[in-house]
Parts: structure tokens; sequence; C-alpha cells
């Protein structure tokens, strides 16, 4: 514990905090550009390998899947073996495995590929936000560092779809893959000149059986959603597999206490479990809206690859704009209103995408998509500061790990689930104004829990 201290100190002094908020920033931009930029191919990329909307659904899910369920393992090896290496490393393997995606001679490669760079993220992501809980000690300075975090996420978002459209149509969907790579070679090269070391591996261990056993459990549900309508037998026959391999994860985790890979006792913290909830629902419905909108409007006619992703911009722009005053508004109004009243808002956005979803003026889908843009900005900075704040410095890996599992677990069945609901009514407008209904409905449920568990401010 003494050298966990020494360690901890040593990064409260660091001179250039700036220096690696930029890098920890960049993780989070090459990650979500990556995201952005492939929900805008997703239709060459049908057209190219002749495939439908369930290996397309895959071409996503396989990244969100793989980043969800191996989350846990990358927040811990983090927290055992230094978070610096972990972030590393995840910025190493993402590197590859998109030159892997640009290379793909097939959807199943392509697929295979996203799965990889899908592991890469589950090392950079958790990595990042755990070095950011032990840089920044002080909670104002780090909701303020969190905001700008945050704000990544819209900055890719903005840029993504727009880099995404022009690269598709000047080079074809090969280069939105190509254009990640140097952004990760640079993580790699700064983390090892600014970032410090810092690691805890006091009553922890790698935890095998738990980890496959999660993985069944979220794999089988988003495989379940996403089969539904082609296979329903099978996909049945999944859901009860993940079924009971969700209820055996938790007992394992039950007997092995503080030593678990997901340590139980943490969701006996209000603020935390309604943080959990209230990520889960965010990520639902913003991820299935980003993957159906640019498939919709494409596959309608109604707008280009480009025109889809100027489109998409109100979201993005009122994202970034927002979420750096995030701290301020939570010191003002409190973290309870900004983390529930922001997914209650992207409910509001989702709703009016879905009321509006066969509209001939872009008008109304641009302001639910502001609103959900909007709410995205108030809740993220919020939501991860209070998930990593709830918890001590020594298990900043293990918390950081879990709100991002609930983060891509959202979007991975949003995304399936969504995605299944656009495809039973028969796509187009029909199938949107069901899918963001849904999508609406989910937000609103996780907004009032969210304000039922956090304790007033």
């Amino acid at each position: 514990m003494d050298g966990l201290i020494l360690q901890h100190a040593h990064a409260g002094t660091v001179p250039r905090k700036r220096l690696v908020l930029c890098v920890l920033s960049m993780a989070v931009l090459v990650a979500q550009i990556d995201t952005a930029v492939v929900n805008l191919a997703v239709r060459q990329i049908g057209l190219f390998f002749h495939a439908g909307v369930g290996p397309l659904q895959w071409v996503i899910d396989a990244y969100n899947l793989a980043y969800a369920t191996l989350l846990l393992t990358g927040g811990l090896l983090a927290d055992l073996y230094g978070r610096r290496r972990a972030f590393k490393s995840g910025a190493v393997v993402f590197s590859l495995a998109s030159v892997l995606c640009a290379m793909a001679p097939s959807i199943g490669w392509l697929i295979g590929a996203r799965a990889l760079a899908g592991l890469g993220a589950s090392l950079l992501l958790p990595a990042s936000l755990a070095i950011l809980r032990v840089v920044w000690r002080d909670p104002v300075e780090r909701g303020h560092a969190l905001g700008v975090w945050a704000a990544c996420n819209g900055l890719a978002m903005a840029i993504g779809p727009t880099v995404g459209g022009l690269l598709v149509t000047h080079f074809g969907w090969r280069a939105v893959f190509w254009v990640v790579v140097p952004i990760s070679v640079a993580i790699v090269v700064l983390a090892m000149r600014v970032v410090p070391e810092s690691s805890d591996a006091t009553h922890r261990r790698f935890d095998a059986l738990a980890q496959v056993l999660g993985a069944i459990s979220l794999g089988g549900l988003a495989f379940a959603a996403i089969e539904a309508q082609h296979a329903p037998g099978v996909a049945v026959g999944m859901l009860a597999v993940a079924l009971v391999a969700l209820a055996w994860f938790i007992g394992v985790e039950a007997r092995h206490g503080s030593a678990a890979l997901v340590p139980l006792d943490l969701f006996r913290i209000r603020d935390f479990r309604g943080a959990i909830v209230a990520t889960t629902g965010m990520t639902f419905g913003m991820y299935g809206a980003l993957f159906l909108l640019p498939l919709m409007w494409q596959s309608t006619g109604r707008f280009s690859l480009t025109g889809a992703g100027i489109a998409l911009m109100p979201m993005a722009v009122v994202f970034m704009a927002v979420s750096p005053t995030s701290g301020a508004v939570t010191r003002r109004f409190g973290t309870r209103l900004a983390t529930a009243g922001g997914v209650a808002i992207i409910a509001l956005g989702l709703l009016t995408l879905s009321g509006f979803s066969g509209d001939a003026s872009i008008v109304p889908t641009a302001i639910g998509l502001a609103l959900t843009g909007l709410g995205m900005g108030l809740a993220t900075g919020p939501l991860m500061n209070t998930a990593v704040g709830a918890v001590g410095p020594e298990r900043s890996g293990t918390a950081s790990a879990l709100v991002n599992v609930a983060r891509m677990s959202g979007a991975t069945l949003g995304v399936a689930i969504l995605g299944a609901t656009y495809a039973a009514r028969g796509g187009g407008a029909p199938g949107l104004r069901m899918a963001m209904l849904c999508g609406g409905l989910v937000q609103l449920v996780c907004a009032a829990v969210a304000w039922r568990e956090h304790s007033i401010d």
C-alpha cells in the first residue's frame, strides 16, 4: 500500500497535466472516431460484400461486444500490472486491428478485425479513465478534466461522420480504417513520455472463469437480439444460455468477494449503481440512433454519404459544446439533476426523432439530434465522475472498466435491439419510428432509476 501511495503522490504532482489530459483525450477521440466513421460506411460495406442488415450489425457490434466483454479484464490488468502499460498496449492492438480492417477481403474478416479493435479499446479506454482518476485527485479538478475527456466524444461525432463521408466518397470505405492508425501511433509515443505509471495489485487476481461467463452472457444477449427475426429458435436458445451464464457469473463473483473480477460490493453504493444504469440507458438509444439514421437516409435516397454526415452534426456539435461545462452545471445544480436530467433530455430527443421520422423537413430531426447531444453533454462527464469517484483510487481501474462496460453494453444492445426493431417493421420511416420510440422509453426508465438511486447533493 505504501508503494501505491507513493505512486499516486507522484502522479498528483506531475507538472504536465495538460499533456496527460491531451493524450487521454486522444484515446477517447480515436476510439469514438472509429465508431462514428464506420457507421457512415456500413451501407457501402454492405454493397461491397453483398451483406444484409444482420452482418452489418455485426460489423458495429463485433467491436462493441469485444470491447464491452473484455473491459473488465482490461480494467483489472490496468490495476494489477500498470495503467500506462495497459494504455499503451491497447493503442498498439487498436492500430494493428485498424490495418487488418482496412485490408479485409471478406465480411467475416472485417467482423473479426473489428472484434480485435474492440480488444484494443478494452485496454485503452478503462486505463485512460483510471489514469485520470489517479492524476486528478481533487474532485473539482477531476470534474473539469472529465468534462474535457467527455467532450472528445462530441468532437469525434462532429468530425467523424463528415470525415467518414468524405473518405468513403473519394477513397472508398477502407479509408475510414486507415485514418485512425497515425493517431493511435501518436498515442503510444506520447504516453511513453508524459503519462505516469501506477498500479495496485492488493487483494486482486485474474478470474478467467468470470471473464468467460461475462463474455458468454453479453454475447448471447446481443446474438439473440440480432438473430431474433431471422432465426427465432436459435435466438431463444442463445438467450437462455446468456441468462444461465449471467446467473453463474453472479454466483462466482459473490464467492470471491473483494477479489472478484467484478466486486459485487460496489453495487451496494447507490451513487455507483445509479451511474451504471444511467450510462447503460444513455448509450442504448444514442448508438442505436447513430446506426439507424444514416442507414435509413441512404437506403431511402434522402441523403448522400456526405449529406448524412452533415445531418448528424447537431448532436455532435451540441454535445461537444456542452460537455466542458458539465462540471460547472453539476456544481450549481447538483450531480443528480445533471445525470438523471441529462438522460431524460436524451429521451426527449429520441422521442422527437420518433414522432417526426417521416417528416419532409429535416428541422424536427435536427432538433431531436440537438436535444440528444444536449443530454449527453450534461450527463456523460458527471456519470463518469460519479462512478470513479465513488471508490478509492486503488479500485479506479475496476470502476472505470465497469462504467465503460455499462456504456458499451448499452451501445451493443442498442444497435442489436433497435436494429432488430427497425428491420422487423420493414425499415424506412416506420422502422425508425418504432426503434426511436423504444429507445426513448428505455431512456426514461433509466433516468427515473438514476434519480431514485443518486444520493441528494
